[in-house]
């Protein structure tokens, strides 16, 4: 008796006429693949200097309109020199942003600062250097009372710098009783004036306080631990806690850091003033917001970052300059003010939503993994028909078994 013969085997398509999941057909046509690459790329040079490039625009475009009295070394020195203390005021109040926290004491701050300065010299009879000392450990002094009370007082940080600025505000009117410090006849001593209004290489010297304090940033924030530190904090103050980061810690130590540079700004305010005014730290609260919060749209779109802040306020500054020679009215400072900072908090949203956007994607393209490569022919049967479907060849080569 004979035995059955078995069923012979399922004939195979050509390879090439057999189906492919979709991922590898994605991913086996690189015009598609590349397109999102480049797309994205594009994206990034736009988003990172975008900023920097509409300040070479508006430079050129007032040149064109005003080629008499803009493009001018006087309008550069003007730019460089009166815009310094912005400069500043707007790197202290990114420090706390990085963090996710807001300090809207910077202005009241500025304005206590740059008075005790002139109480110090003038009505006290200090000498400037030590003066100007104390005042800006003082600044600092005063940060740490800001995170401590945001920190360990669970208050909100917009409340909580709002509370002590408005302190603040009222040491400077006991301080001053409400009027101006003005120096004697034998005004202030010339070595203390010439830390703002003397020049070093033929540009105002403020500009390289500015230029000093954004590289000491930006190497602390982008090369530092301490940066990567307050950035994750930023980021997620939980997922912080959870890979022990001491966040109460650090974010003491980012309102450290601009009550510091806030305390400096104030020594620039007076060595520029040459009087003490109560209310002059104000004007400037605003202007330092919107630099810090546009900074973040420049150079590393969706965080907070040294060179972008500093471009955002070149931006303000080549803008405000222009519209000024031309004629503009006086209402139109504020104006610009308050559009920009709309813009610049748009602006920042949508830049950080994207970087959230690309890391989710660049997340789920690593975790689909490299393309299988194709197996070959003689495997291809015992993997596509399993072990049931092996084909046993009988002495002459056909299909069967031996008798």
């Amino acid at each position: 008796m004979s035995a059955s013969p078995p069923p012979s085997p399922s004939p195979r398509r050509p390879r090439s006429q057999r189906a492919r999941p979709l991922s590898r057909i994605g991913r086996s046509m690189p015009g598609r693949a590349g397109r999102p690459a480049r797309q994205g790329r594009a994206g990034h040079l736009i988003g990172a200097y975008g900023l920097l490039t509409l300040t070479g625009l508006l430079f050129l475009i007032f040149s064109l309109a005003l080629p008499r009295t803009f493009p001018t070394a006087a309008t550069v020195d003007s730019i460089l020199s009166n815009q310094s203390i912005p400069a500043v005021l707007a790197l202290a109040a990114m420090v706390p942003v990085v963090t996710g926290a807001f300090d809207l004491s910077i202005g009241y701050g500025l304005g206590l600062a740059h008075v005790m300065v002139m109480q110090l010299i003038v009505n006290v009879g200090w000498p400037w250097p030590l003066a100007c000392l104390v005042v800006i450990v003082g600044g600092a002094v005063v940060g740490v009372l800001n995170g401590v009370i945001v920190v360990f007082g669970r208050i909100d940080s917009f409340i909580a710098t709002l509370g002590t600025g408005s302190m603040m505000y009222a040491a400077t009117g006991w301080i001053t009783d409400g009027g101006r410090i003005v120096p004697g006849a034998q005004g202030l001593p010339a070595a203390f004036t010439d830390v703002y209004d003397s020049t070093l290489l033929g540009l105002p010297v403020p500009a390289f306080y500015v230029l000093a304090l954004t590289v000491a940033l930006w190497l602390v924030l982008e090369r530092l631990p301490l940066g990567r530190y307050l950035y994750v904090i930023g980021s997620n103050r939980r997922a912080a806690d959870l890979i022990g980061i001491p966040t109460p810690r650090y974010t003491v130590y980012a309102f450290t850091a601009s009550g510091l540079i806030v305390g400096f700004a104030g020594v620039l305010l007076a060595a520029q003033q040459q009087i003490g005014n109560p209310s002059v730290g104000l004007d400037y609260l605003l202007p330092a917001f919107v630099g810090a919060l546009l900074g973040a749209t420049a150079i590393t779109p969706g965080r907070p970052n040294a060179l972008g802040t500093v471009v955002a306020v070149a931006v303000l500054a080549v803008g405000l300059t222009g519209i000024g020679q031309m004629g503009a009215d006086f209402w139109t400072v504020p104006l610009f003010h308050g559009a920009t900072l709309l813009l610049a908090v748009g602006l920042a949203g949508y830049a950080a939503r994207r970087r959230l956007r690309v890391g989710a994607v660049s997340a789920r393209d690593a975790s689909a993994g490299p393309p299988e490569r194709p197996s070959p022919p003689g495997q291809d049967g015992g993997r596509e028909g399993g072990a049931g479907a092996q084909r046993i060849e009988g002495p002459e080569g056909a299909g069967g078994t031996a008798p």
